[in-house]
C-alpha cells in the first residue's frame, strides 16, 4: 500500500539518549544517530522547520556500579562521558539542535511533574513486593547489584536481571545462592513498596495508535512485529520507582529514599531537552510548538533494543498525561528503529575489547569516510556488519575513484583549459540532456527515499548520479574536443561543473564536511545546505564564474593501514575455542548428503511454547508452503527478533512431537563451547524456497 505522508508545519526529531557510562561506538552511530542526522539534514535542505533533540541518559544502576568500581561519584562518571560523547558526536558531524542531559534540574523537574500528575490522577498502583536486602550495607539491592547461579543453565555468575550465558531474563529473587556485589554477603529478603504504571490499561489504545500511525507514515515491519509480540503476550504493570540513591527523587513524603526508575525518566529527556533548547533561545514556551501542536510531525530514531520504550511505554505515558491534562502532547508519527551493526562479524563487546569507539576511529580517519561506509550499510531491516576491508573498499573504490575522481578531473580540466572559470554553455547534446535528467530524477528519488527512511537506497541513488557523471566525462572526451570542437568541450565542462554543484547538495546529508570543501573549490558563498535540495537540478553556475583551486577530496587507504588495525583485534571467540571444538563426525558419501533437502525459509511468526524454557514455535514459509517448526533457541532469541528473517531449514525431516506439538522440519544454527548459539540467516535477496546446495 502506497502511503501519502502528510505535510507538517514542523518536524520534531529525537535520537535515543545514549547511556553515560561508556563511550559511543560505531554500532550506536548506525543504529540511531547517523540515520537521524541524514534525515534532519535533508529536511533542513528542503527548508522545513525541523528540530533535532538528544542527550545523555545519566541515571540508573550501571552508572552507580561504574562509580563504585572507579571509586568516584555517579555525577563524576556522567560528567566525563557526557563530555566525551558530546564531543564525539560533534566530530562525526551529528547536527543536534540540543544535546541535553538527564541530570539537569530542569529534567528532574519535568520527570517529577509527570509522576505527580499520574499519582494525583490515581493512575499509579502502589504495591508491596519482596526484594533482596544487604544487611551489612543496609540497603535494598537493585537487580544489577546481585549475582548468583542461574536457575536455568547453572551459570554461577548470572546477574540479577539476566543471565548473559543463556539469555534468560531473571528476577533477583530467582537466583540460586545470591550474593551482594557490594559486600559479598548473602542478602536477606525483605518487603518494600513501589509504584507501578498500569501499561496494560493502555494496550487497546496503543494498538489503535500504532495501526493509525503505520497507515499514515509506513512503519518498518520489524518494529510492527516487535510491538505485536508484546501485545500478544499482554502488557503488564511496570515499576516506576526503585530503591536507589542516584536518580530523580520520588517527590512524595515517605518515599524520600527512592528514585524514579530510569525507564520512566529517560524518555522524558526528549521533552526536558526541548525545554532547555527553548530557554537558551530566550523563548521558554517555544518547546510547546514542537510537543503540543498536532500539526508537528514527531519522528523518533532508535536501535531495536529500544522499541518497547518508544513504541509502547513512552506513548502510553503521553496518553496517560493527555487523559488528565489540558496540555496535550503529540505521539511519535514514526519510530524507524534499526537492527544491530556488528564489528568484523561479531557483536560489539566492551568486556572482550571487541569493537572501536567513535573518538578512537576519528583520531585517524576523516568523519565522512565513516559516515559514507555506514550509510551504505545501515542495518535498516536486518543486522549488518562493519569490516575494515569494506571500509577501505568503500573509500577507495567509491568515494575516491567515483566521486572524488569526477570532481578533481573536472575542476583540473577547467583550470587548465578555461583559466579556472566556468566556460560558456552551447547547444546541449543528447548526452548532456541525459546527465541533467539523471540529476533531476536522482534529486527527486533520493529525497523520496529519505522521506521514507530508506537511507541506503537514497545513498545508492545519489552515488549512481556520480557514476553516470564519470561516464559522461569519459564518453564526451573533452581532452579531444578541446582541439577538434572547443565549443563542445566548453559545454561539456560547463555541465560537469554544474553537476559538481548538484552533487555537493545531494551528498550534504551524508558527507557534510566534504561537501563544504567542494563548495569552496567551486568558490561559492554559503554552503550546500543554504542552497537547498530543490536547487540541485538547476544550472546555477554562471558563465565566467571564477573557480577555487581543486584539491584531492578523498585519499585512498593503503593495505598496510588496514592490516595494522586487523592485527590489533583481540582473538575472536572462534579462535579462543579452536582447540576445544567438538570432533568432526564420521565421513558420509555425497549420495547420503544429497538426501538432505536444505531450503530457504522466511519466518512469518514466532512465539514461546507454553511451559517450555527452551522451545520457540516458528511459522515459516518455504516457497508456496507454510510449516510449523519447533526450535530449542528460546534462551538465545526473543521471538520478535526472528520474524522476517530468512533461515536455512531441513525440509525433508520426518515430523516429530515436542511438548505435544508437531515440528515439521529443523532450522540450522551454530553454537560454541560457551553455550552461545546463532541461527544461520541468509541475505534477504535470496527467495524463500530456494535450494541450498
Amino acid at each position: 500500500m502506497r502511503r501519502v505522508r502528510r505535510a507538517a508545519n514542523r518536524i520534531l526529531v529525537t535520537a535515543a539518549l545514549p547511556y553515560a557510562n561508556g563511550k559511543i561506538h560505531l554500532g550506536h552511530l548506525a543504529g540511531a544517530y547517523l540515520p537521524a542526522d541524514i534525515y534532519v539534514r535533508y529536511q533542513r535542505s528542503m527548508k522545513r522547520d525541523v528540530l533535532f533533540i538528544s542527550g545523555s541518559d545519566e541515571h540508573g544502576v550501571p552508572i552507580t556500579i561504574s562509580a563504585e568500581q572507579e571509586k568516584t561519584t555517579p555525577q563524576a562518571v556522567v560528567d566525563r562521558y557526557h563530555a566525551l560523547n558530546k564531543a564525539a558526536f560533534e566530530q562525526f558531524g551529528i547536527s543536534f539542535d540540543m544535546y541535553s542531559r538527564t541530570s539537569l534540574p530542569l529534567h528532574h523537574e519535568t520527570a517529577r511533574e509527570f509522576f505527580l500528575q499520574f499519582h494525583s490522577a490515581g493512575i499509579l498502583k502502589e504495591k508491596r513486593e519482596r526484594q533482596l536486602y544487604d544487611e551489612k550495607a543496609k540497603m535494598f539491592l537493585p537487580d544489577r547489584y546481585v549475582e548468583g547461579t542461574c536457575p536455568v543453565c547453572q551459570n554461577p555468575e548470572a546477574r540479577g536481571d539476566q543471565c548473559e550465558r543463556c539469555g534468560t531474563f531473571l528476577n533477583p529473587t530467582e537466583l540460586v545462592n545470591p550474593r551482594s556485589k557490594i559486600t559479598g554477603e548473602t542478602p536477606a529478603v525483605r518487603e518494600t513498596t513501589h509504584f507501578y504504571f498500569p501499561l496494560g490499561d493502555y494496550q487497546q489504545q496503543l494498538e489503535e495508535y500504532i495501526k493509525a500511525a503505520d497507515a499514515r507514515d509506513g512503519w518498518k515491519e520489524n518494529v510492527l512485529q516487535y510491538c505485536r509480540s508484546w501485545f500478544k503476550e499482554g502488557l503488564q504493570d511496570r515499576a516506576v520507582t526503585r530503591d536507589l540513591q542516584w536518580g530523580v527523587k520520588v517527590p512524595l513524603r515517605g518515599f524520600e529514599e527512592k528514585v524514579l526508575y530510569v525507564w520512566f525518566d529517560a524518555v522524558l529527556g526528549y521533552i526536558s531537552g526541548t525545554k532547555e533548547w527553548a530557554e537558551r533561545k530566550g523563548q521558554p514556551e517555544l518547546w510547546k510548538e514542537y510537543w503540543c501542536d498536532p500539526s508537528t510531525k514527531y519522528v523518533a530514531f532508535i536501535g531495536k533494543d529500544n522499541i518497547v520504550f518508544h513504541c509502547i511505554v513512552f506513548p502510553a505515558m503521553l496518553m496517560a498525561w493527555n487523559d488528565n491534562s489540558s496540555e496535550q502532547y503529540i505521539l511519535p508519527e514514526n519510530v524507524p528503529a534499526n537492527e544491530f551493526l556488528n564489528f568484523q562479524g561479531q557483536k560489539f563487546s566492551k568486556s572482550r575489547g571487541w569493537g572501536i569507539d567513535v573518538d578512537e576511529f576519528l583520531e585517524e580517519f576523516p568523519p565522512d569516510l565513516l559516515r559514507y561506509t555506514l550509510a551504505t550499510n545501515l542495518p535498516e531491516s536486518r543486522d549488518a556488519d562493519f569490516t575494515w576491508r569494506d571500509f577501505q573498499a568503500r573509500t577507495n573504490n567509491e568515494l575516491a575513484d567515483i566521486l572524488g575522481n569526477f570532481i578533481n578531473r573536472s575542476l583540473t580540466f577547467a583550470h587548465r583549459t578555461f583559466q579556472g572559470t566556468v566556460p560558456p554553455r552551447g547547444e546541449l547534446s543528447a548526452l548532456d540532456k541525459e546527465l541533467l535528467n539523471q540529476i533531476k530524477a536522482g534529486t527527486i528519488h533520493a529525497g523520496e527515499l529519505i522521506d521514507h527512511y530508506r537511507f541506503r537506497d537514497a545513498m545508492l541513488e545519489i552515488m549512481n548520479v556520480a557514476r553516470f557523471a564519470n561516464k559522461y566525462f569519459n564518453d564526451s572526451e573533452p581532452w579531444k574536443t578541446a582541439k577538434s570542437d572547443p565549443q563542445r568541450c566548453a559545454t561539456t565542462i560547463h555541465i560537469c561543473l554544474q553537476t559538481i554543484r548538484s552533487l555537493a547538495i545531494l551528498f550534504e546529508p551524508i558527507l557534510p564536511f566534504s561537501t563544504r570543501k567542494i563548495w569552496t573549490m567551486l568558490n561559492l558563498s554559503g554552503n550546500p545546505l543554504d542552497a537547498g535540495w530543490k536547487t540541485a537540478g538547476e544550472l546555477a553556475l554562471v558563465e565566467g564564474h571564477a573557480l577555487g583551486q581543486p584539491k584531492i577530496l578523498f585519499t585512498k587507504i593503503e593495505d598496510e593501514v588496514i592490516q595494522k588495525h586487523l592485527q590489533k583485534l583481540p582473538p575472536t571467540t572462534a579462535q579462543d575455542t579452536s582447540q576445544q571444538r567438538t570432533a568432526i563426525k564420521p565421513t558420509i558419501t555425497i549420495d547420503a548428503f544429497k538426501q538432505v533437502d536444505f531450503r530457504i525459509a522466511r519466518v512469518l511468526t514466532a512465539e514461546r511454547v507454553p511451559k517450555s524454557e527452551k522451545l520457540l514455535k516458528l511459522r515459516v514459509s518455504i516457497g508456496n508452503e507454510e510449516r510449523q517448526i519447533l526450535a530449542g533457541i528460546a534462551q538465545h532469541y526473543k521471538p520478535e527478533n526472528l520474524v522476517g528473517k530468512k533461515i536455512v531449514v531441513v525440509a525433508n525431516l520426518a515430523p516429530a512431537k515436542l511438548m505435544g506439538q508437531e515440528s515439521q522440519g529443523m532450522l540450522l544454527a551454530a553454537s560454541n563451547n560457551d553455550g552461545e548459539l546463532s541461527v544461520l540467516t541468509v541475505d534477504a535477496d535470496i527467495s524463500e524456497g530456494s535450494i541450498v546446495k
